[in-house]
């Protein structure tokens, strides 16, 4: 009962998001990469995330990496990787990628017996790669456009489609329906920390290199996501290297 609370709140988040953004239309619609049309309201759920990012994730990601061998880290991310194993083969499916949801197979089941419930990761030394793919991927996979960019309060960068996507991937998290709240959370949480850990000096060095930090971050979200829709097949060598490299406006640094 609790997990459907919450995919209901997270629904409920999704829904005033994507009322605030214009309804459904702009979704539909192509738009181009930099469409901002509530850049006022982005802006603002941007500086509350940097602020709860600030005070509680970079602090708490700084004492993870201080105490967690680098190995360890990658382990826990090998861990929470193994677990998304049905959000990906679901949407591997839909897009009818059925070589790749096999491998998706294959992974899971040798990351989770050899691999030791997935803290590593002996399925790529043996040719089975990992895939990335998400409901809002298989939106865009079938054709319908992102629409304007988007921020979510927590959740950070998205765009209409990824919010739907988000919402209905949440259904094929399947342990929540078996794992009490309190372990979700915080195996959440764990998650969550982990991942901010891995990426502290990156973050640092875009902001340092970014003359509008909120600029690049929208840029290189709407390029990365154009990416995976297309599984990297639109993005040339040039691109990828200027990924993170944007002057306000969209131009490149």
């Amino acid at each position: 009962m609790t997990s459907v609370r919450m995919r209901t709140l997270l629904f409920v988040i999704v829904f005033v998001c994507l009322v605030a953004a214009g309804g459904g239309a702009p979704a539909v619609a192509a738009e181009p990469e930099n469409h901002d049309p509530i850049e006022p309201f982005n802006r603002a759920m941007f500086w509350f995330n940097e602020q709860v990012d600030g005070y509680v994730l970079e602090p708490a990601a700084k004492g993870w990496r201080w105490i967690m061998p680098n190995r360890v880290q990658r382990s826990v991310s090998n861990f929470f990787q193994n677990l998304r194993f049905p959000i990906v083969t679901v949407n591997d499916l839909l897009q009818a990628k059925l070589r790749k949801s096999a491998t998706d197979v294959g992974r899971f089941a040798v990351n989770t017996t050899v691999g030791v419930l997935g803290f590593f990761d002996p399925a790529s030394d043996w040719g089975l790669d990992q895939n990335n793919e998400d409901f809002g991927q298989t939106l865009g996979f079938w054709g319908l456009p992102p629409g304007p960019y988007l921020v979510l309060p927590f959740f950070g960068p998205s765009d209409p489609r990824d919010a739907v996507g988000l919402a209905v991937d949440s259904f094929s998290t399947v342990y929540p329906f078996f794992v009490a709240i309190e372990y979700t959370i915080g195996a959440r949480a764990v998650d969550v920390v982990n991942g901010r850990a891995q990426v502290i000096d990156q973050i640092r060095d875009i902001k340092e290199a970014s003359v509008d930090y909120y600029t690049a971050v929208r840029n290189a979200y709407r390029q990365r996501r154009k990416v995976l829709v297309n599984d990297g097949a639109e993005m040339s060598e040039q691109e990828q290297e200027d990924l993170y490299n944007v002057e306000p406006n969209g131009g490149e640094k």
